[in-house]
This record gives C-alpha cells, structure tokens and sequence, in this order.
C-alpha cells in the first residue's frame, strides 16, 4: 500500500481547507466527498476533482476507503466515528472529539478494541509556532514551567458565519469551539491535566445573527459563553484561562508561559507559524525566536499526514483519541467544576506528543512512507 485513501464526510466551510491541502501530503489521497445535502458533496468533488460525492452511508460502506475525515457538527460527531469503525476505518475528526465525555470514551476504546487509529484536531500544535515552543521548553530555555496564562475572547460568530446556531447548543460555546486548540497545546508543551476549577455564566440568553445568510434570525443560547478556569497540570504548572464569546475588545495575549529562567511568548494556537518571543530571566528586551519547524502557513491536514504516518508505521499518532479525549474530559471538567461549586479531578489522561523532527516538510511523509516498506 503506496497511500491511505480517504474519505471526507461534511462539506461545510472546513473542509475546504482540508481539500486545498490534501496534496501537500505524499501518504494519502481524497477519495470521495459526502454531505447530508449530497449537492453540497457534488460541488466540493467538482471543484476540487474528487472521484466520488457520495451520501454519508455510501461513504462509510465504501470499501476502498481507509480513512474517514469527520468534519460533521459536534452532535453527530460520535455517531459519525463509531459507524466508520464499525466498517472498518480509521477516523480523524474536527473537535471537540465528541459532545460528551461518554462518548468521547466510548470512541476511544472501540477504536482500540477494533485496532484501528482516532485522530483529532486541532493539529495546529504540529506547526512551526507551537514546535519551536516545545523545542526552547524542552533545551531547558525558559527552565521548569511554573505557570501559564491563555486567553480566547471575541464577541461570537453570529456577525460573519453563515449559519452559526450549533456554536451555542450543547458541544459549543467558546470553551468547546476554540478550547481546544489552547488546551491542546498547553498538553503539547507541559503535559496532561490533573485538576480544573471554573466559573462559567451565559452572559445573552438570545443572540441575533447578522451575518448575510441568515440575517436577523435569533439563536436561543444554550450553553455558557463567558468561562473563567484555573488548570493544575501534572508537571507542577498552574495556568489560568478564559474562554470567551461575551468581548467586544481587550489587549491581552493569546498564551504565555512563564518558568523558573524566563518566559515564553506563545503564538496564537488557532495558528500554524509564530512568531514566539522568549525573555529570560536577565533580559532586558523580549527577543523573537527563528522558527525551527516547518508548517507555518495554514496546514490543516498535518495531523491526518501524521496518522496516516503512524499508521503505516505502527506508531502512535501525535494528534490522537487519547488527547482529544483528555482535553474533552478537562473541557467538561471545567463546566462541571462551575456547576458543583469545587475542583474538579481529571478522569483520564494522556501522553504529551512527542515533538516532530526540526526543519521537516510535506515531503518527509512521503519519505517516510518509502522507508515504512510501504509500498
């Protein structure tokens, strides 16, 4: 086998950039395309010269498919991944891995009683920005990691996605949205999470859409939307984070990472590249760090080239079931933490992904695909 063919279901405003940079990658090809509204599948094949545009069921049931990209909405989610493994295929999935932590479980173990690979996004921590962070953590620049700080504050998709009601139902809300890239990459650069504590409010109980497709229609608020949370992590580090679809304007940073030598500016982990400054202890000036990692434009689809990797060569993935189940559990924990009034205690874990090798591109997958005997 020279590639994994793969199938994309849901054909939304995601998988556009998925389908753009699916040839970057040596190690597999799109095969087919589906969508609830199979019109919409039809004209992402057309426009992207895909073989097939199929239904969801004819995707799943096709056998010439290895590998199923789930860019479906939150709520199916699960459905979506347990019916691909039920037919024998891989699943890379958009986060959050699922909407509740259940069934984020219940994922993760039939995956890996049927001995096949989950993946999730994001893998934006596979980028230059957030690899050249993990290498000056990791050469001991900034020393031990003490602390951190993340912040994710906007007023909320209503104003420009055509169609934003499932941002605020159950598996939505700033935290479930855009969580996960913050979480996902603090794991990446410190390692899991052992105790959370939050404080999470609904600040607009209805939201008026006005951005062109569906101006003026309201939305009924159904998760919170202004979540405050303190994170304990294994290592020691304390970090505090806020989620947000309540604010209008700030000024304040995306991710810093403060240690026992110096601190660390991190770049906005919804993103690929940098830049990344580092001060230590007896600087005077931040200084911005040359990146040492390749990835730093728009490279979704780095963490379906890394599966498929690890899948040919019997390795684990970096963007995996197991992190993705992590951060959904901490996710949960962190609302859960605002509901009963004390700390939360982790129910899973996690390995922290190893780093990706400095300086690579999109040819090493295809090299490593040659060196796996693969094809």
């Amino acid at each position: 086998m020279s590639e994994l063919n793969v199938g994309i279901v849901g054909c939304g405003n995601i998988s556009k950039i998925y389908l753009e940079n699916a040839g970057r990658f040596g190690n597999y090809r799109i095969h087919a395309v589906a969508d609830l509204i199979k019109e919409k599948a039809q004209a992402r094949a057309e426009e992207f010269q895909i073989p097939k545009a199929y239904t969801t069921e004819e995707l799943l049931e096709d056998p010439d498919i290895d590998l199923v990209i789930n860019l479906t909405i939150p709520a199916v989610h699960k459905e979506i991944a347990i019916r691909a493994l039920e037919n024998g295929k891989h699943v890379y999935g958009e986060k959050p891995l699922a909407v509740t932590r259940e069934d984020g479980k219940e994922i993760v173990d039939y995956a890996k009683a049927k001995g096949l690979f989950v993946g999730n996004a994001p893998d934006t921590f596979l980028g230059a920005g957030i690899q050249t962070c993990k290498k000056i953590i990791d050469d001991g620049l900034i020393g031990k990691p003490i602390a951190a700080t993340a912040f994710m504050m906007i007023p909320g998709h209503e104003r420009w996605h055509p169609d934003p009601a499932f941002y605020y139902k159950a598996g939505g809300g700033p935290l479930f949205d855009m969580g996960p890239y913050y979480l996902t990459a603090l794991i990446a650069l410190m390692g899991p999470v052992k105790r959370v504590t939050g404080s999470a409010q609904t600040t607009y109980p209805e939201r008026t859409i006005t951005s062109k497709e569906k101006y003026g229609q309201k939305i009924q608020v159904e998760t919170p939307t202004q979540i405050n949370s303190v994170l304990d992590f294994e290592n020691g580090a304390v970090v505090s984070m806020i989620t947000s679809f309540d604010t209008w304007h700030h000024r304040l940073p995306n991710m810093e990472i403060y240690g026992t030598e110096g601190s660390l500016i991190v770049p906005d982990p919804n993103t690929f590249g940098g830049p990344v400054y580092l001060r230590k202890k007896d600087d005077r000036e931040w200084q911005e760090m040359p990146l040492t990692h390749g990835f730093a434009d728009n490279s979704r689809g780095l963490g379906v080239a890394d599966m498929v990797d690890a899948i040919l060569n019997n390795r684990k993935a970096r963007a995996d079931g197991e992190l993705a189940n992590h951060v959904l559990d901490v996710m949960h924990g962190i609302h859960d933490s605002s509901e009963i009034d004390r700390h939360y205690y982790t129910e899973s874990s996690c390995t922290q992904p190893d780093a990706l090798p400095a300086g690579l591109d999109e040819r090493y997958f295809t090299r490593a695909l040659r060196n796996s005997g693969a094809e």
